[in-house]
């Protein structure tokens, strides 16, 4: 499969990276500077491009068969979520190719609250995150809404770490999961696996859907 990966050097998408190429997937790895090349794998193709501008998504797209957004605004310009997400819907809806984006946990559902999701609730969300929280919260209302682009939304858990690979993990939909102490938390390693079966199975077009162990 040929992917694009835009964030690639980030948290998310290094790791998204060295997934697919361990599967034999060929990734055209994205970053903004030339300076971060690299930090990139040598088996990756490496293209300089801007999540935001259009044109750079169609010209990115251009022959691949999915475009992987794992980008994440550096903090006090949250609300460019919401931007860079208009740009890819908009993008591959004329390019016509798969896209799956790292989202937040901010729109899932808490379990044990009625009516109350993860951005509203003090036990996930502390007020350092809450603008990130409420940006992801808009970035999947823009989701939801589009009917023009084949998209796939993965909410991590709330908790997103370094750790291991284990591929071993649960998987949800629109609500938070949590373990038998109340945890919600998967490694960033777990959460390339997840979303790189994704990308192989397909088994959730324009939905979303979430993990943790």
């Amino acid at each position: 499969m040929r992917m694009t990966v835009l964030g690639a050097a980030g948290s998310a998408g290094s790791r998204i990276v060295s997934e697919a190429l361990s599967r034999g997937h060929q990734v055209t790895a994205v970053v903004r500077s030339e300076a971060t090349f690299a930090q990139l794998p040598n088996e990756a193709i490496k293209r300089l491009g801007d999540a935001s501008r259009i044109e750079d998504v169609i010209a990115l797209s251009k022959g691949q068969d999915l475009v992987i957004s794992a980008t994440r605004p550096p903090q006090g310009q949250e609300q460019q979520l919401v931007s860079i997400s208009q740009s890819l819907l908009a993008g591959l809806a004329q390019s016509n190719v798969r896209l799956i984006a790292v989202g937040g946990a901010g729109s899932l559902s808490v379990a044990d609250k009625n009516d109350t999701l993860v951005v509203d609730d003090p036990r996930y969300v502390s007020p350092e995150w809450r603008d990130i929280a409420v940006a992801c919260v808009d970035q999947y209302n823009l989701y939801k809404a589009n009917t023009q682009t084949n998209w796939t939304y993965l909410s991590p858990p709330a908790m997103l770490l370094p750790g291991e690979r284990t591929a071993k993990f649960r998987l949800g939909k629109d609500e938070l999961l949590v373990d038998q102490e109340g945890q919600s938390r998967i490694s960033v390693e777990d959460l390339a696996v997840a979303l790189i079966d994704e990308a192989e199975q397909n088994n959730y077009p324009q939905q979303r859907f979430t993990l943790a162990y």
